[in-house]
């Protein structure tokens, strides 16, 4: 990949396929891991198109966590600078694909350094598991 694309986050690294979404949180075939405030549900599975990016990312703040959209919002910007930042630390197997998901689990604001260190320890945790 080149370097000017690494730091990058575009559209077709976002999960947006209803059938994505299926594959992860039903079938029980997606795998689990939480690093506080994060849990993050992974699932692998093979490229059906050459088109398919490698990594995909779905990121979920509940309205239970945050009732302030505005609150929702720094969070969710958070995790995908952290993301955006550190993508390179997980290696997918070739001919295959992972769906993420970032959940936020707890009901208060954390600094972007504990976000950090969280995705970044649950990257490499998921990169051990692949």
């Amino acid at each position: 990949m080149p370097a000017s694309r690494l730091l990058t986050l575009g559209k077709e690294e976002r999960i947006s396929s209803k059938r994505i979404v299926d594959r992860l949180f039903s079938g029980g075939k997606g795998r689990s891991m939480v690093g506080f405030p994060i849990r993050l549900v992974y699932v692998k599975y093979s490229r059906e198109s050459d088109r398919e990016p490698d990594a995909s990312i779905l990121i979920s703040v509940p309205k239970r966590c945050f009732k302030s959209a505005v609150k929702r919002n720094r969070v969710k910007r958070q995790i995908r600078e952290a993301y955006r930042h550190h993508k390179d630390l997980f290696h997918v197997p070739a001919g295959k694909c992972v769906a993420m998901a970032f959940i936020w689990t707890d009901n208060q604001l954390h600094s972007s350094e504990q976000v950090k260190r969280s995705v970044v320890g649950l990257l490499k945790r998921m990169n051990e598991k692949l």
